[in-house]
Parts: C-alpha cells; sequence; structure tokens
C-alpha cells in the first residue's frame, strides 16, 4: 500500500463519494424547516398556503430528484469515461457541486423553491457520475490484493457523508432555521479540494495501456501508484486483456445486453444494484426522523438519536474494509443483506406490538441501526467493487451504466413512493424490503463466484 495509492483512493473518496453520502441524508433533518419556506413562498406567489398532501408531494419531488439526476448521470458515464479518462471525468463533474451548491445556497434569498430543487438535481447528476467512476479508478488501479481494502473505501466516505449530515444538521450546529441554505450547499468544500488536487495524480494504467495503447504512460503511472520500478508483470497481465480485446471495441449498453457470453455477469449487476436499493436502505436515510418519531421516540431525542446511527454506520464501514480481503465479498454481501432483511422484519414487528409493550420502540431503534450495519458492512460497496471484477476492459463501463442507472432508477422509487407506501401499508411496508434483502441473498449464494485475489481475466474465465 503506497502512499500514492492511499491518497488518490482517500482523495476521490472524500471529494466525490462522500458527496453522495451527505446529499442522501441531509434533507432528513431540515425537512419541517424547507417545508414550512416552501409554504412561506407559495403564499406570497399566490395568497394561500399549501394544503398537506400538495406540500408532501413537492418535498418528495425534493427528495427524490436527487435521484432522477443520478440516474442521468449514470448514463453519461460511459461516454465521460471514454473521452476523458477516470481522473479526468471525475476533475469534471466536482464542477457541477459548485453550480448546485450556489443554487442551494442563495435559494432562500432569491425566495425559489425552484432553485432547491434544480441544486438537489445537479448534485444527484454529479453523484450519478462518481458513484460508477470513482470505484471504476480505484478498481483499475488497485493492485489485486489491495483492490478488496481500497474498493470499499469509498463507501467508508458515503457512511462518513452521511454521518456529516446528521451532525451538522443538529440543533446546535447547522440544523436551525436560518441556516438551512448552508446545510445544503456546504458541499462545495469537499469539491473544491478534489478540484485543486486530482490532477496531481497520473490516470488509470490500464486505461492508457488498453485504452489509449500508452504504454510509456501506463508504465508511468504504475511507478507512482505501485511505487516499484518492477512493473513489467502487471503490463503483461494488461497486455493479455489487450491482446484478448483485440478485436472487441467498448461495447455499448444494447451490446452488454445482448452478449450471451457475459450473461451472468450483466444479470448479477442487475441484481444486486437492484435488491441494494430496493432493500429500503434510502427510505431508512431519507426519512430517518419520520421513523424514529413512528416509533414513539420523544422528537427531542430524535437528532441525537440518528447521530448514533450515523456513528455506527461509520464503525461498520470500517469493520467491512478490514475483513474483506480475509473474508471476502461474497460472505459479506450474503451476510449484509440477509441480516438488513431481519431487521426490516423486526421494525414491522415492533410497530405493531409497540403500543401494548412500550419497550418494543427500542427493538425497532436497534432494527434501524442492524439495517443500517448490515449495508454498510457489505451492500454499500461490494456492488461496485464487483462490477470493476466481474468485467473486462471493455465491457467494465457499459456495466457501470446499466448497474448505476438500475441503481438510480429504484432509489427514485423508494424515495418517491415510501411516504405513500407507510400512509397507505402501515407497518407492514417493511416486510417488502425484507422479501427483497433475503432473495438477493440467496441470489448471490448461488450464482455468484468469490472474486477475491483474482485477475480480471481469471474471474472471466471462471464465468465462462
Amino acid at each position: 500500500l503506497t502512499f500514492s495509492l492511499l491518497s488518490v483512493t482517500l482523495l476521490v473518496s472524500f471529494g466525490s463519494s462522500m458527496l453522495y453520502g451527505y446529499n442522501l441524508a441531509v434533507v432528513n433533518s431540515p425537512a419541517v424547516h424547507i417545508k414550512a419556506f416552501y409554504n412561506a413562498t407559495w403564499s406570497q406567489r399566490f395568497g394561500h398556503g399549501l394544503a398537506p398532501g400538495p406540500l408532501t408531494l413537492l418535498y418528495s419531488l425534493t427528495v427524490s430528484i436527487f435521484a432522477l439526476g443520478g440516474l442521468v448521470g449514470s448514463l453519461l458515464v460511459g461516454v465521460l469515461v471514454e473521452q476523458y479518462g477516470r481522473n479526468g471525468a471525475l476533475s469534471r463533474s466536482a464542477l457541477l457541486v459548485l453550480l448546485a451548491g450556489g443554487f442551494m445556497g442563495l435559494s432562500r434569498e432569491l425566495g425559489s423553491p425552484e432553485m432547491v430543487i434544480i441544486g438537489r438535481s445537479i448534485t444527484g447528476l454529479h453523484s450519478g457520475i462518481c458513484l460508477s467512476v470513482v470505484p471504476l479508478y480505484v478498481g483499475e488501479i488497485a493492485p489485486k490484493n489491495l483492490r478488496g481494502f481500497l474498493g470499499l473505501m469509498p463507501s467508508i466516505f458515503i457512511c462518513l457523508g452521511v454521518f456529516s449530515a446528521q451532525v451538522l444538521s443538529l440543533p446546535e450546529l447547522l440544523g436551525q432555521d436560518r441556516f438551512w441554505p448552508l446545510l445544503l450547499s456546504v458541499v462545495v468544500v469537499p469539491a473544491c479540494l478534489q478540484l485543486l488536487l486530482l490532477h496531481c495524480f497520473p490516470e488509470s494504467p490500464r486505461y492508457l495501456l488498453i485504452e489509449r495503447n500508452d504504454v510509456c504512460g501506463a508504465i508511468k503511472a504504475l511507478h507512482r501508484f505501485l511505487g516499484t520500478p518492477d512493473v513489467q508483470d502487471v503490463i503483461e497481465e494488461m497486455k493479455e486483456e489487450q491482446r484478448s480485446l483485440s478485436s472487441v471495441e467498448t461495447v455499448s449498453v444494447w451490446q452488454l445486453l445482448q452478449d450471451r457470453s457475459v450473461r451472468w455477469q450483466t444479470l448479477s449487476v442487475v441484481v444486486v444494484n437492484a435488491g441494494m436499493q430496493l432493500s429500503g436502505i434510502d427510505a431508512i436515510w431519507f426519512y430517518t426522523n419520520t421513523i424514529f418519531e413512528n416509533a414513539g421516540i420523544p422528537v427531542s431525542q430524535i437528532p441525537y438519536t440518528t447521530v448514533g446511527t450515523g456513528a455506527i454506520e461509520v464503525i461498520a464501514g470500517l469493520i467491512g474494509c478490514f475483513t474483506i480481503e480475509k473474508v471476502g465479498r461474497r460472505p459479506l454481501i450474503i451476510i449484509g443483506f440477509c441480516a438488513m432483511g431481519i431487521c426490516s422484519a423486526g421494525i414491522t414487528v415492533s410497530l405493531l406490538l409497540q403500543a401494548a409493550l412500550p419497550w418494543m420502540r427500542y427493538i425497532g431503534v436497534a432494527c434501524v441501526v442492524g439495517i443500517i450495519a448490515g449495508f454498510c458492512m457489505g451492500p454499500a460497496g461490494v456492488p461496485f467493487l464487483m462490477t470493476a471484477e466481474l468485467f473486462t476492459q471493455s465491457h467494465r463501463p457499459a456495466a457501470y451504466i446499466v448497474g448505476g442507472s438500475l441503481n438510480w432508477l429504484c432509489n427514485f422509487t423508494i424515495g418517491f413512493i415510501f411516504p405513500f407506501l407507510q400512509m397507505s401499508a402501515g407497518a407492514f411496508c417493511y416486510l417488502v424490503f425484507c422479501g427483497v434483502c433475503l432473495l438477493v441473498a440467496l441470489y448471490v449464494y448461488l450464482v455468484i463466484p468469490e472474486t477475491k485475489n483474482k485477475t480480471f481475466m481469471e474471474i472471466s474465465h471462471i464465468f465462462a
């Protein structure tokens, strides 16, 4: 593990991945203030406030537009990484955060709810690009024995982003009515740091050699990342992959979906990425305060309970990061989904029984924590790492587009319909999440092989 490898992984995780986690959770605490701003603005414009239904719809749009932006961003990944490279795509995408921060930061001063929604959609666009490009970049620069450790680093920063949003949302910090625009726009700080420093690190050696045929550039990049002059073995492995792909150009999404030789890899990416969002984790992150309020936690204690869950997320992410090379990808993701499924069922039971047994509310809170911990330990980062590992260079960008698009589409679906699902199904809505988690765990157990310490070509041969 060299200084350059660790530095660039920490930089892109801090400047990109962390912003995804932050933007997922940041709208949770100031929901009351944002709704009040929407209502007041509507009243000024039209002479009357919004009814509860339309207000909930407008706020749900504010929450879920982030995922629609992410969907668009994920569709652009293939073009961006082919034209600008992995490093170049990340550098340019940081400019989107500066634009979004300006929109959200000035929204109240200009009396424009539309600016909040536009800003959220632009942050989603940035996250949609980075959620695929960061693991792609890290997965390509990391040696095979460190791919799991470094590949889960972005997921730790996603958890840190959620935790940062929860801490900054405390009433003692930025959780007051006058500070919510600042709370939404503080994302510009990590983006600026990435914009300033990322150009100091080289492009992905695999991209330089296999796609640009720049052998000298790839050798220089490997010297920098691996810290050793002897990189011939790595170069030979890349050239072998290049030779195997000599008659294959970078495939499109449509070609990927039609390619029977990678159908199980593609199906695995579809199942795991869709399952990751349909597991209900985004419902937990977007609406933590509402869930805790329904569980009977006093309103004054909810912000601090939420911060406690955020700390557990970070700890669980660290456990996953430091155990993945020993335990493997497959066991971590199976354990994570099983834990989430059991805890989702536990939330349903606790909500049904808490009227008769008040102490069941604490079981409900423990189950929420269990869902978050299970997610951060495996499903948070392993699917993106596996997408890089299951495909060769020619198919990898298209695979990230497929996985990323499904990820964001399911994210939007859950963010938009969860309040209405909760109103109609009550406590039983969590049983849907339980079923999804257990089915995904079963699929991974039956279909996906372990990829630990294997080259990309070896993994391709296992599936073949």
